[in-house]
């Protein structure tokens, strides 16, 4: 295999975080996965990239509990059908009890993760910040996990940062990190965040703000993003909705980004 990340689409044109990656040394990969409607293509892309009617798979990254991210997860240990193998799942949760208390109708996709833990119990790796893992050639280094202290958008604010080094390339994954973890994660880190490229911020709008893509400084950006939310189209047209799209993607013009791969376009390999 090379050294490659797919972002995969949602089938139903939500806006979801799946990835697949796939090393030089042979590794095999996910970081997130997508909705519970989303397992059965995220099988079957695992299936195609590895050549395995049971494809192995050396990691299992979340950036954070939400029903897009998580959900495909779920629905493949719920149902016990031994469709792929695992060795570790990595992540960094709040409570279940704290999700409910301060994002009560967010929760579920967390509850079920939790009451699902007994099945992957032995294969769990809690990360904090700061942590290094190497998984076949594939470096992750932890720059922020879950702070309680934020409470509002409290999810969204617990993302997993990450940046993987791969191929002689760094991608920096920001999950949905929200504004206000955004601004913890740029004064601790600064600097130490400049990456080749960047999964933007909770889709590409209302995620962290401009001056933590500043410190990223990115030649190339990846958007979890369906066209309606990179048009911001509200179904009367180009930036009719509330979300913030086209502001984010004027700040990346403005930082000279010359490379999109956006989910609006289908499907993307990127080469690294």
């Amino acid at each position: 295999m090379k050294n490659r990340i797919y972002m995969l689409t949602s089938e139903s044109n939500r806006q979801m975080n799946s990835f697949i990656v796939t090393t030089g040394e042979g590794g095999l990969i996910v970081i997130d996965g997508g909705y519970e409607f989303d397992k059965p293509k995220l099988l079957s892309k695992l299936r195609e990239i590895s050549g395995q009617d049971k494809p192995h798979i050396d990691a299992w990254f979340f950036s954070h509990a939400h029903d897009d991210h998580i959900s495909a997860f779920n629905k493949i240990v719920e149902d016990g059908k031994g469709e792929v193998e695992f060795d570790r799942v990595y992540y960094n949760f709040p409570s279940a009890q704290f999700f409910e208390k301060y994002e009560t109708n967010e929760a579920h996709a967390i509850i079920k993760f939790y009451k699902n833990l007994p099945k992957f119990a032995d294969k769990i790796c809690i990360v904090y910040q700061s942590d290094e893992y190497e998984v076949k050639g594939a470096k992750f280094e932890y720059l922020y996990t879950a702070d309680p202290i934020y409470k509002f958008n409290c999810i969204n604010n617990s993302t997993s940062v990450f940046r993987m080094t791969l191929g002689g390339k760094t991608v920096l994954f920001l999950g949905d990190l929200g504004i206000d973890a955004g601004k913890k994660l740029l004064s601790m880190q600064g600097d130490n965040l400049k990456s080749d490229m960047v999964q933007m911020a909770h889709h590409g709008q209302n995620g962290v703000d401009f001056d933590v893509y500043q410190a990223i400084a990115p030649t190339a950006c990846i958007w979890c993003t369906p066209d309606w939310l990179w048009n911001n189209d509200a179904g009367l047209g180009y930036n009719t909705h509330v979300f913030k799209t086209i502001e984010v993607r004027g700040w990346m013009e403005q930082l000279g980004v010359k490379k999109n791969y956006v989910a609006k376009d289908g499907d993307q390999i990127i080469e690294l």
